[in-house]
């Protein structure tokens, strides 16, 4: 077959961006809602669902399973078929990049009654599982995946679920992570005996809000960083509600940088979620000196939205880590883009997770801001990124253009474009990983004034 040269985002040194604009649906939310809505007890509608290649991964992947799927632009009609509705996949299911499909999947076949291998694309079979299979094993699921000679200790996709009988265990797990979480909570819906779950920092908590929403015998306690399922007394049903999925955040972080180191932007965006779980980077951006507006103007399914305003000025370095580092996780990309135009330096610390998404994203990183001009250094579990000197109201070091590698990751292909608005040549991005998430990214910075 002969080979396609991909398509190129090509980005220059942009004029200011304005304007009001919305991004679309929450990935994670997106994936869950599709998930629950197959195992409630009727018909779901959802609107504003994600659009984006790892979301239809996980429809495909219920389509497999037995689910009736409509899909319609954002909108999605779901036939759901209860938790013990799904039937046996006649083939392996494809997950294509998706990491949140294929954890949430696992969790969610180990409690039925048949044989399911789940497999993806060159860059999800690299993503470690031992973390998720040790405890379904001990709940009684059989997983089995991939061990490498060199890696005797791991395993890795493509896995084979045995799914059937599960009793409720007590698992500690070793990293904050809402896909392991929720993994198990679905696992612990179809188990016997109560399932506890305790992390070691409080991640995202999309899954507990969701299902709560749903009538899931399903209780949280924060301040414990546990969560507990037990479906003694349940009747195993999800209520068939209608789901509305807020604006991603993690989609939005692009655009709110975009417009604080464009000088003289002014940009708001609307609809977006704004779950304090997952709003780190707006703690971490206004720890920088940001100039952000944020407003919660509605709620749905448990989850707070509402605007971001951000506008151009002076940011600063500071010190992202702990607790703000697992909350901002996903959003690193971003602040590293603000982070090399600001005055000084900043720390990234506490995100050795981040070497095992769709890329090594500290190496990826590092690599990107090196490329560009901007001083970094990278650590076992983060970068040390020194900044240009700002942008807005003084003078600006110039970044250098060039070809961005994103290596099968969407949000390094987002962070390449973002800053190629502020470099001085043009910068050359490889557009075919950003449908992964973001699939109207260029539109949106087009209808801000953005050079693309």
């Amino acid at each position: 077959m002969e080979n396609r040269d991909p398509l190129l985002l090509r980005v220059r040194l942009s004029g200011p961006l304005r304007g009001r604009c919305r991004v679309p649906g929450d990935k994670s939310i997106s994936h869950r809602a599709l998930l629950f809505a197959a195992l409630c007890d009727g018909p779901v509608q959802i609107d504003g669902l994600g659009s984006g290649g790892d979301n239809a991964s996980t429809a495909r992947a219920l389509r497999a399973l037995g689910v009736s799927i409509s899909l319609d632009a954002d909108q999605a009609l779901v036939e759901g078929v209860g938790v013990r509705g799904l039937r046996e996949a006649a083939r392996p299911i494809d997950c294509g990049n998706s990491g949140t499909s294929i954890r949430l999947l696992t969790g969610l076949v180990a409690g039925q009654p048949f044989t399911t291998s789940l497999e993806g694309d060159a860059s999800l079979t690299r993503r470690p599982m031992r973390r998720l299979a040790t405890p379904l094993r001990q709940m009684g699921a059989r997983v089995e995946g991939r061990m490498p000679v060199d890696r005797p200790d791991e395993i890795y996709p493509p896995l084979v679920i045995e799914g059937g009988h599960l009793k409720g265990i007590r698992a500690l797990l070793p990293v904050a992570s809402a896909q392991l979480k929720s993994a198990l909570v679905l696992a612990g819906l179809q188990a016997d005996g109560p399932t506890e779950i305790v992390e070691p920092g409080l991640s995202r908590d999309h899954t507990e809000r969701m299902l709560r929403h749903l009538g899931a015998p399903l209780f949280a306690d924060p301040a414990a960083r546990t969560v507990r399922v037990d479906p003694a007394g349940w009747n195993g049903r999800l209520h068939a509600a209608p789901m509305v999925v807020p604006g991603d955040l993690s989609s939005a972080a692009f655009v709110i940088v975009a417009a604080l180191i464009v000088p003289g932007s002014d940009v708001t965006v609307e609809g977006v979620g704004l779950n304090p779980t997952r709003s780190g980077v707006i703690d971490a951006l206004l720890a920088m000196g940001a100039d952000l507006t944020v407003e919660i103007t509605g709620q749905a399914m448990g989850e707070p939205f509402g605007t971001v305003r951000a506008r151009a000025g002076r940011l600063r370095g500071t010190r992202i880590a702990g607790e703000l580092a697992l909350r901002s996780i996903d959003e690193v990309p971003a602040l590293a883009m603000a982070a090399a135009v600001a005055e000084g330096e900043t720390d990234l610390a506490d995100l050795r997770e981040l070497r095992v998404k769709e890329s090594d994203r500290i190496s990826a990183l590092a690599r990107e801001l090196g490329r560009a001009g901007v001083g970094v250094k990278e650590l076992p579990d983060g970068l040390r990124i020194t900044g240009l000197a700002g942008t807005g109201t003084g003078p600006r070091a110039a970044l250098a253009g060039g070809l961005v590698e994103p290596r099968h990751d969407h949000r390094i292909a987002m962070s390449g474009a973002i800053l190629g608005l502020v470099a001085d040549a043009e910068t050359l991005i490889p557009t075919d990983e950003i449908g992964t998430s973001f699939p109207t990214f260029a539109d949106v910075l087009r209808g801000l004034g953005a050079a693309l």
